[in-house]
Parts: structure tokens; sequence; C-alpha cells
């Protein structure tokens, strides 16, 4: 058996969980809201066409964020199609997803749903057609309390109080070439700036999201992200980044280091930002919004057989196995480990497109992806202590040398719990793992979670719902102030301790 060790310290603090680093996404795109999220007439839906077995289960990820409604789609977008009574609301193309947009659900109701859920709303701007007027429109008429041409519109839709939407995502994605209306970074930086400037004068309280890089191997990655905050540094709040990674070619132990790819990126753009920051004399510090990641390939020869023009087909629906659980699970260790700069993140995207839950006309259902990032928002919130690890090393095909094990340490002082993630990408061993907690005096072991199985390509579906999920071990424990455990060959672990009073 391997054998690795954890170091923690509870002075070596990184920065504390931003609860919106478990946000998620949800896209006018294939099957994510109509069928997804909404479905009128379905036995399953609520009295507003809402699914309820849909939202059961987002509320039991706790999501505290949702981004809406793009994604490419907003580069095409006119709001005001999706408000107003429903027999009224134009169906429109949608050129970034080449489908038919029925608009039967929009603005509001997006509000309503996501009061239902629970989750706070990160709304995104169109700057592809549209521009910085339409932007102050939209804003006024979510966030205005009334008196206004828009905020008066809003009120005549029968919405009173105002959505008071705190967080904007400036358009897009904006660097890629399939982008509606796409620029070069001085255009769009001026453009954002302008736009931020404008949003800013009418409501003080929001925050921005500037469009970074679309991805790390786009060609103007870099220096994207530094031409762009040259022009509107002092007017955004967050930079965006965008990942998705894949197993195209099925090779298990390269793609479980995927998550490298992740931190490298982080570590990258943060980099940028400072400078950006030491060339301006600036104190502000811009922080990251990693609103789109996730692994997404499975689907990409089922969708080349869509028939372009048809409404909510059934597009970008991967259906995750066992191997991407882990990967997810490693990816999210990977933010919780850049909590100082990482406060936003969204898992692109909720349900049926690239997403955790799936739904049929009869049911909801778990994919295996949803398991870790259940886990990470149940119990990742608190300090991230810094985590080092001591553990054998494999070379990947892409990522060079990587670590078999990935962890991160989670405090909640108040709760005097611990929570300890790990991924073991070992395929063939399992990892033994010791941890000092001398610093954590009288915490013991209250769960050990884990998500295992031998086969790697596994799946939940409609009628298998259960073949990959997480069971409870009896394999770590507490002695002599030493977490002693096993984790078990390629498996997610969510170890967790509390302190147990001295009953003497």
């Amino acid at each position: 058996m391997k054998r690795a060790e954890i170091f923690i310290n509870q002075h070596y603090q990184i920065a504390t969980v931003d609860r919106r680093i478990f946000g998620s996404f949800i896209e006018h795109l294939g099957r994510a809201v109509y069928g997804g999220i909404y479905q009128k007439g379905n036995p399953n839906s609520d009295e507003h066409g809402f699914r309820k077995d849909t939202l059961n289960l987002v509320r039991e990820l706790r999501v505290p964020i949702v981004r809406y409604p793009g994604g490419n789609f907003v580069s095409g977008f006119s709001w005001e199609d999706s408000v107003g009574p429903k027999d009224r609301r134009p169906a429109k193309i949608d050129l970034a997803w080449q489908a038919i947009e029925t608009n039967q659900f929009g603005l509001n109701e997006f509000t309503e749903w996501s009061d239902k859920a629970g989750c706070d709303i990160m709304m995104a701007v169109n700057l592809g057609t549209k521009g910085p007027q339409d932007a102050k429109n939209l804003l006024e008429y979510c966030n205005f309390v009334g008196g206004t041409d828009y905020s008066d519109l809003r009120r005549a839709h029968g919405y009173a109080k105002p959505h008071d939407i705190k967080l904007w995502c400036l358009g897009n994605e904006m660097d890629g070439s399939w982008q509606i209306g796409h620029k070069t970074a001085r255009e769009y930086g001026r453009l954002a700036s302008n736009t931020a400037q404008i949003m800013k004068s009418l409501d003080q309280t929001i925050e921005t999201v500037v469009c970074g890089s679309s991805g790390l191997t786009m060609p103007t990655f870099g220096e994207w992200e530094y031409q762009v905050l040259d022009e509107c540094y002092d007017e955004v709040d967050y930079i965006s980044l965008h990942l998705y990674l894949a197993n195209r070619n099925n090779d298990t132990t390269d793609f479980l280091a995927g998550s490298q790819c992740m931190d490298d990126y982080i570590s990258g753009v943060a980099s940028i930002c400072d400078a950006v920051k030491a060339k301006k004399h600036r104190k502000k510090e811009i922080e990251l919004s990693f609103d789109e990641w996730n692994v997404w390939y499975h689907s990409e020869e089922q969708d080349e057989q869509i028939r372009p023009w048809s409404e909510a087909p059934h597009q970008l629906e991967d259906v995750y196995n066992f191997e991407d659980a882990l990967l997810v699970g490693s990816m999210l260790i990977t933010l919780l480990r850049h909590a100082d700069r990482v406060k936003i993140a969204c898992l692109a995207q909720l349900v049926n497109a690239i997403a955790p839950i799936m739904t049929s006309d009869t049911r909801a259902w778990r994919q295996t992806i949803f398991y870790p990032y259940l886990h990470a928002s149940t119990y990742g919130r608190g300090t991230v202590l810094l985590t080092q690890t001591n553990a054998p090393r494999y070379e990947s095909r892409t990522y060079g040398t990587v670590s078999v094990l990935d962890s991160v340490c989670i405090w909640d002082q108040a709760a005097q719990s611990l929570t300890i993630f790990a991924v073991n990408k070992d395929l063939n061993d399992d990892v033994e793992i010791t941890c000092d907690l001398r610093q954590f005096c009288g915490y013991r072991v209250k769960e050990h979670l884990v998500l295992a199985c031998n086969d790697m390509k596994a799946i939940n579906t409609e009628t298998a719902p259960n073949t990959v999920r997480p069971i409870r071990s009896h394999a770590s424990r507490v002695e002599e102030s030493v977490l002693r455990g096993i984790l078990g060959k390629h498996s997610w672990n969510v170890i967790r301790l509390e302190r147990y009073a001295d009953k003497r």
C-alpha cells in the first residue's frame, strides 16, 4: 500500500470560503430551461411550470448563485422579448445554438425560480449585439424601485418589488470567434469600462465581472487579460475564467491530472491581474470568477446530428461517468485551494446540458458528478487551511509529473469541525494517509464518505440512478492526535472531523 502525509496548521490560513464558489449556471441552451427547470403541464411541475423534482435536487446541492441567461446565448439576447404577457412574447432565432427560443420562460420567471431554489442571481448583459444603453435599461428594470420607464414596466408586469440583482457579467467570452459580436481586447475593454461606469452610476451596490479569455489555450491568452484590464481596471471587480476538460484519448491517468491545468490557469490569471494593479499603482485587487468549469466532451458526436432551428433540442447532454466525478472532485479541491482569489465559480451547467442533474418527462436523477459537488457545497464552507501533501507522484502525458493525491482541508472554527477532501488518482493502489492533529485536540472522525467504483466508465441513468453513489467508510480514525485513514484506489473522499468535549 502506498503512503502519503497531509500537513496542516491552523495558523496557516488561505482564506474564508466565499459561498459563491459553489455556484452554477443556467443558459437558454438545449433542455437546461425547457424540460429541465421549467416544463409547463408536466406532472412533476408546480403551478408556475417549475419542475419540483429538479428544484429539490438543486436545493439539496445548496447552490448559492446561478449565472443566467448565458453563455453564448446572451450575445444575441433581447431581454425585453422575455418579459411581459407570454402570449405577446415573440419566438426568436438563437444564432448561438441554432435553435428557436420561445421566450415562454424569461427574466421574471427566472427570478421566481431562483427564489424557490434559494439561489442568488448572476446576471449577464448582452455586449455582443447590444451595448451600455441596453445594459443600463436592464439594470433599471431589475433594480430601480419605480417612477422611471423601465422600473414602471417591471411593475406593470406584476413585480412591484425590485429584483435587486447584485452581480453582473459584462458579456460572455468576447474573445471567441464563435461569439456573436466578438471583439479585440482593446475594443472590449473600452466597452466593458463604459458599460460598468454607466451601470454603477445607476446602482453603486452592484459588482461587475469582465470577460477573461475563453480558455487557457486561446492564442491571445494573457495578452487579452492584460489589455482588457488595462482599459477597465477601476470599473470592474472580477475577471472570468472558463475551462472544460475532456478524455478524448481515453487516457484516464492523464485525464485525472487535468486539475493541474486549472491550478496553473488560476495562478496565471491572478499574476496578470496583479501586474496591471502594479502598473496602475492601485490598492484594489481584481478577484477571479471561474464562472464556467466542468468536463465536456461526451455529447459532441451526438450534437452533430441535431437538426438546427428546433425548440429545446437534446443538446450538450453529456452522460457523466465515474472518472468524470473524480476529476470534478479534484477541480473543486483546486478552487478551494485558491479561495484567496477565486471568489465565484459556476459549475456549467446545472440541469441536462453538461450538468449534474438530468431529467426525463417522468423524473430527475443525480449524475455521477453530482456527489463531489454536493459534498463540497455542504461541507466546504469555512476557512481553507494551507494544505501540503507528501505523496507518490506519477508521470502524465500532458501535465508532467503530478501527485496521486489531491487534498484540501476546511476548518470551521465556530462549529469546531474540520473537513478533508481528497482524491486518490492512483488506478491500482490504495493510499494510507496520516495527518498530525495535535493542534486540533479532541477532534475525532465523525464520518468518512467515499465515492468509489470498479468501473471507471460507470454511469447513472434514469433506470439505474444509483450505480455510482457515495458510501460510508470506517477506514479513518484518530489515534494519539494523528489521523490515519485509507483512501481506496481511484476514489473521492470526504473525511469529516468534529471536536468532542472531554467528559471526564
